[in-house]
């Protein structure tokens, strides 16, 4: 019986020296070596590299170490090589030496990438593996591996952020929020919540310029939010970018043309940046024989735009210019006292001017860019004036000698005026040109 019991035993000794040692897989991932690695070598040099390759895959660490060496410490492949075999043994500043040092040979390398996403992962360090995993989409955009741990973990890591990101706003810390929402938005960009809570914490901060880059992000997100679409048109305005903020009121306008409050915007950001919405009768007025009231105060109220915004007064009770299409203009020109109404609070706006009255608003519109600052000196001593059909006890007298002083209107040959003859269009806008010239 003993006899047979030593016999079995010899003979499964026997079977196991002769049995092939199959050692554990390796501990890391990693993929078939590329052809470009192997394409300028030699062919020897190829076989040893793709056996040494298959040798490490295989988990043969001590046998692909010795073929790495045999290929020499400036091939690409050895220092691949030896980075996986020191991640294998758990000497991860070896293995990233290794991984970086192929990399400084190929910056594209995917694979010397891929070893460092697992060196980063060792050591605890997810943004750095995840700024691997995205340097390897950059070159791979579906790559097998890769792909769904870059999408997990920036899943996980932005929702870890935002949650800490609002624990801390509510618990008072804006700070904290903000470093938290930005970290958050490391691993999503494009995050809407993100981006939209962090523009209202720089809003809230004054930190109009921030916020706008961010209500920017948060819309690119959800384009058709008209909420985020409106808090970033109210923040490019409170950073004075009052063009790009009318673009995007302007586009609310067209999907809801009904809405007050956003038509009432784009009037006062119109209105800051001097842009009118001239009707076609405007356009019309320098080719007209005869100018009105109404066309008279568009044109000092368009052409001195810049210079008559700020500082006017309340505008007179006026009863008749509620369906002027010039309304706007007229209460600018009043308010400004360039023109007068009448005593029964009429303004009378297409009544007709004469050379008299255009005389009068434009001395008003003089004296009241002097005391804006500007400088206006005449071209003749006031006293040296003769009109022949302007009386001195004419109520026009001393307005009209004062803009024939400055030329900004003329006699003619026979020292005329006509006071009483219509205005066109043409000279009426010539006149105001002249006082834009004169100006210093």
């Amino acid at each position: 019986m003993v006899k047979k019991i030593l016999l079995v035993a010899g003979l499964a000794a026997l079977a196991w020296s002769c049995a092939t040692f199959v050692p554990p897989p390796p501990s890391f991932y990693v993929e078939d070596l590329p052809q470009s690695l192997t394409t300028a070598m030699t062919l020897e040099q190829r076989i040893a590299a793709e056996e040494a390759w298959q040798d490490l895959r295989s988990g043969m660490s001590a046998r692909a170490g010795k073929a790495f060496a045999k290929l020499g410490s400036g091939s690409p492949v050895s220092q691949l090589g030896r980075g996986f075999l020191a991640l294998q043994a758990q000497d991860l500043q070896a293995a990233e030496q290794g991984f970086k040092e192929a990399l400084g040979r190929d910056p594209g390398l995917v694979l010397a990438h891929m070893g460092l996403a697992q060196v980063a992962l060792a050591r605890g360090d997810e943004d750095q593996a995840y700024s691997r995993y995205r340097e390897i989409l950059k070159r791979e955009p579906d790559h097998g591996w890769a792909k769904p741990r870059f999408e997990a973990l920036r899943v996980k890591r932005t929702e870890e952020f935002t949650t800490e990101a609002r624990r801390a706003v509510a618990a008072g810390d804006p700070e904290a929020g903000k470093k938290a929402y930005l970290k958050a938005l490391f691993y999503s960009p494009e995050s809407v919540e993100a981006n939209l809570d962090l523009a209202r914490i720089y809003r809230k901060e004054k930190n109009a310029q921030s916020a706008a880059l961010h209500y920017k992000a948060a819309n690119a997100g959800d384009p058709k939010d008209r909420a985020i679409l409106k808090e970033f048109a109210e923040t490019l305005s409170e950073a004075e970018q009052y063009g790009r903020s009318l673009d995007i009121y302007e586009l609310l306008a067209e999907a809801n043309p009904k809405d007050k409050v956003v038509r009432d915007r784009i009037e006062s950001l119109k209105n800051r940046l001097g842009i009118y919405e001239l009707p076609s009768l405007y356009n019309a007025i320098p080719a007209s024989g005869a100018i009105s009231r109404e066309e008279l105060a568009a044109l000092v109220a368009v052409k001195f735009k810049g210079v008559l915004d700020g500082g006017e007064a309340k505008p007179p009770i006026l009863v008749d210019i509620e369906t002027s299409w010039a309304s706007r203009f007229i209460l600018k020109a009043t308010a400004l006292g360039i023109m007068e109404s009448y005593e029964n609070h009429t303004f009378q706006p297409r009544k007709i001017i004469n050379r008299a009255e255009l005389a009068e608003t434009l001395v008003r519109l003089v004296n009241f860019l002097k005391n804006k600052g500007y400088r206006f000196a005449p071209q003749m001593a006031p006293d040296r004036v003769q009109l022949s059909d302007v009386p001195s006890d004419n109520y026009y007298h001393a307005p009209i000698v004062q803009i024939v002083a400055y030329q900004i209107l003329d006699l003619s040959a026979q020292r005329t005026f006509r006071p009483d003859a219509v205005v066109g269009g043409r000279e009426a806008v010539g006149a105001l040109d002249v006082i834009l010239g004169l100006m210093k």
